[in-house]
């Protein structure tokens, strides 16, 4: 059964699963979907086609689902799906996407966004993501899971930004980020492989050896065209799954450049 602080104010069309707790002084929409054991502590909007995935919790004065901040935009029923598991800190907003971007804007599970962390329209985020404080996503992004992004980052529209990946902390992204990469600085360069993150996580060592490896032969080496060098790495890594995802990025058509 739903416990609903009586100061909050729930539309009659918001559907609410199991177990579902709404503080006081929130607002919740028409057409929102909150799931079993969705938590929203005070002071929460949710609004537009939102759904949020059960167990998640959203602290105060967090704006999800409101419309996106894109001129283009015109009123079209786009969506804002957000995972399970989810923690949405103090004054995070996240926007549902536009006609132009897919309609959808995604969030999976098990992420982390701290205060201020901004998630705009037509973004795709994978699970285990974590940005930090006032870490910032324009449009059009797609972040791969386990991707970690420093506090007052912020990352230029129709990036992509692999998994595994690390953003330093008031990073200027404006070029696609590697799986495993480590990027860092105010015009964000690349910095090397996520070797500290690699090893949280548990890859072996026989796989960490071959992704300095790679990472060598592809972004140190001189002859040949960066598309042209990881071609040939593929061919030499080919039965490596994790090093076939970084090349494959490398070599996958985009709208940004590959950040060196």
């Amino acid at each position: 059964m739903a416990s609903i602080h009586p100061s909050s104010v729930i539309h009659p069309g918001a559907k609410l699963g199991a177990d579902v707790t709404v503080g006081p002084y929130c607002v919740v929409g028409e057409h929102v979907s909150l799931g079993d054991g969705v938590t929203l502590h005070s002071h929460v909007v949710v609004e537009g086609r939102t759904t949020v995935g059960e167990g998640t919790q959203i602290f105060p004065f967090a704006s999800i689902g409101h419309q996106p901040q894109d001129l283009k935009f015109k009123g079209e029923p786009s969506t804002l799906e957000i995972g399970k598991n989810n923690l949405i800190r103090e004054h995070v907003t996240m926007n549902p996407g536009t006609e132009g971007g897919g309609m959808l804007t995604r969030v999976g599970d098990n992420c982390l966004f701290m205060m201020g962390a901004h998630v705009a329209h037509d973004c795709l985020l994978g699970n285990h993501v974590i940005m930090a404080n006032n870490a910032t996503l324009a449009g059009h992004i797609e972040v791969g899971d386990h991707a970690f992004i420093g506090g007052l980052a912020a990352v230029h529209q129709f990036v992509r930004i692999g998994r595994h990946a690390m953003i330093g902390g008031m990073s200027g992204v404006e070029a696609d980020v590697i799986p495993f990469g480590l990027v860092m600085g105010e015009r964000a360069g690349l910095a090397g492989l996520n070797l500290v993150g690699l090893k949280r996580r548990n890859f072996d060592r026989d796989t960490i050896h071959a992704m300095r490896s790679v990472y060598r032969d592809i972004f140190e080496a001189q002859e040949g065209t960066l598309q042209e060098r990881a071609a040939k790495a593929k061919a030499q890594y080919a039965e490596n799954a994790d090093i076939r995802e970084l090349i494959d990025f490398i070599l996958t058509d985009s709208k940004r450049s590959i950040c060196v």
